[in-house]
């Protein structure tokens, strides 16, 4: 005998809840959103036009989407149709994955932030997280852009000047071509043109305007016609697009034609083994209890450079700065540290040589000035072998972001007897240090506030709390490429990515909660 199997007989219950176990992840996710206010999503319908899919109803299926690993729009509209806990989120709706795509991409642009906030104090509201203490730490992701169309700063600025050389050089022809027609004053002009070292795109195009004026009354003037061919043909287009690359390369040194914003980097995760460079964005987050607080994407391949952006983020998202912040020696620059200062945050921030100073071959370093004496009553440094170094001079640097370094030289005499020279230092004369005391007082800060047993406890915890994130998102769910392109768009992918995460690790959490409860 045989269970009846009858494909036509109508079964209840109809409804789809029933199919749902009581503690499914994506009952964390319909219970989160729908304690959203509905005016969140006010900024993303300006009205008019026919009737839109409810927003919670699409904020719904797309978090839990990227909680299943499903990226891609095509991928969601067709769960929607075909996944019992997706069509139960749908309330059986059926939007398509151009709808959805415009949803998450365009309509959310300037509301998602303001949801993942309300989430986030949803999530402090119920002791998940307490805002005071944030790990911070960056990964690099391949972004959607063609690895072979890049523009290098570098490449850029030596064709240009190649490109001024022969402006310059055409110029000098016209010019002597106009002198011996004994039409001295029209080259004089270009001979002034021709002194200026370097040319913009406008002034160019300016000037080829001028000898095209200039031909109209000479129509058989051979040279005058090929220059004015030359320039329109080939040099000044090339001299704009130049401009447009340097434009568009800003401070960074690479840029991907199928996606300016991106910059290339160097990824861990590479394929092929070999440290290749891959266009890509830096993905900067700040969690705790692997939660995810805050993210931000840079364009820098330095973390160093993201930290002070990555707080006004942070402020931004929060409306303060957290009292805490914790970050491996990636951040450790004397720019970051006076921020931190500056903002009264407690740093827990190694910096580069931190470990290395723990090691014997280090304290034994006699050629290191960390391991003199330094006089601050006098301003001088004593080597091991008992001699002064003076002060000399001091040296300001003004970083790329503004930041002034200021660097104090010294310098020592009678070096050339010194039985310990050869041990301290290979150059042939006196031996000379560059200090930058503020940079050593941070450094002595630093050191000491890791040396101790909050500080030590906090540098062991972040091992397992931004990493670990990372590997959440990039392993168990396989987020190693961006879908979208922009950085805008991409921000936007980092967004759901954290909504998505933060509901599964409370899922997660509550699971034990359960348990332990049971127990």
């Amino acid at each position: 005998m045989y269970i009846q199997y009858t494909m036509d007989q109508l079964c209840l219950p109809m409804d789809l809840e029933e199919d749902i176990p009581p503690n499914h992840l994506v009952r964390v996710v319909n219970s989160a959103v729908n304690r959203l206010d509905d005016t969140i999503f006010d900024a993303a319908y300006p009205g008019g036009g026919r009737d839109s899919y409810h927003p919670k109803m699409l904020t719904k299926v797309i978090i839990y989407a990227y909680t299943q690993r499903m990226y891609s729009s095509r991928q969601i509209a067709k769960v929607v149709r075909e996944n019992i806990p997706f069509m139960w989120l749908a309330g059986r709706q059926r939007p398509d994955f151009r709808t959805i795509n415009r949803f998450r991409s365009q309509r959310m642009k300037d509301v998602l932030e303001t949801l993942f906030t309300a989430v986030l104090q949803f999530l402090a509201d119920e002791k998940y997280v307490s805002l005071d203490h944030y790990f911070v730490d960056g990964t690099k992701i391949e972004a959607n852009a063609n690895r072979y169309t890049f523009v290098w700063g570098k490449a850029v600025s030596k064709h240009k000047a190649k490109l001024q050389e022969k402006v310059h050089a055409l110029f000098a022809d016209i010019e002597a071509a106009e002198k011996q027609e004994e039409q001295e004053d029209h080259g004089k002009d270009l001979a002034e043109l021709g002194e200026c070292s370097e040319i913009s795109g406008a002034k160019l195009e300016q000037v080829t305007r001028e000898l095209e004026a200039r031909l109209l009354n000479k129509p058989k003037d051979k040279p005058l016609k090929k220059a004015i061919r030359k320039l329109r043909k080939d040099l000044l287009p090339r001299l704009h697009k130049y401009e447009q690359y340097q434009k568009q390369l800003g401070d960074r040194n690479s840029f991907s034609k199928t996606d300016p914003d991106v910059t290339f980097m160097r990824m861990k995760e590479d394929h092929m083994r070999n440290g290749q460079l891959k266009p890509g964005y830096n993905v900067q987050i700040g969690t705790e209890n692997q939660f995810i607080l805050a993210y931000s994407v840079h364009q820098s391949r330095a973390d160093t450079r993201c930290l002070q952006p990555h707080m006004e983020k942070v402020k931004q998202v929060l409306g303060r700065l957290p009292q805490t912040v914790i970050a491996d020696a990636g951040y450790g620059s004397e720019e970051n540290y006076a921020y931190l200062e500056k903002e009264e945050i407690q740093a827990v921030v190694k910096y580069g040589s931190y470990h290395i100073e723990k090691g014997k071959a280090w304290r034994e370093n006699i050629g290191k000035f960390e391991n003199w004496t330094y006089d601050e009553v006098e301003d001088t440094w004593t080597c091991k072998a008992g001699t002064k170094l003076r002060f000399r001079y001091e040296s300001k640097k003004t970083l790329d972001s503004g930041y002034e370094l200021r660097q104090r030289h010294y310098r020592s005499t009678g070096c050339q007897g010194c039985p310990l020279k050869a041990e301290c230092t290979k150059a042939a004369g006196d031996r000379e240090v560059t200090v930058s005391l503020k940079g050593l007082r941070y450094k002595h800060q630093a050191r000491q506030l890791l040396q101790s047993e909050e500080g030590y406890r906090l540098a062991v915890r972040r091992m397992i709390e931004p990493e670990s994130v990372f590997g959440q998102l990039k392993n168990n769910r396989g987020f190693r490429r961006f879908l979208l392109r922009g950085m805008e768009k991409v921000t936007l992918e980092v967004g759901w990515l954290s909504l998505a995460h933060n509901l599964l690790k409370q899922a997660a959490n509550d699971q034990k909660r359960r348990a332990a409860i049971l127990q």
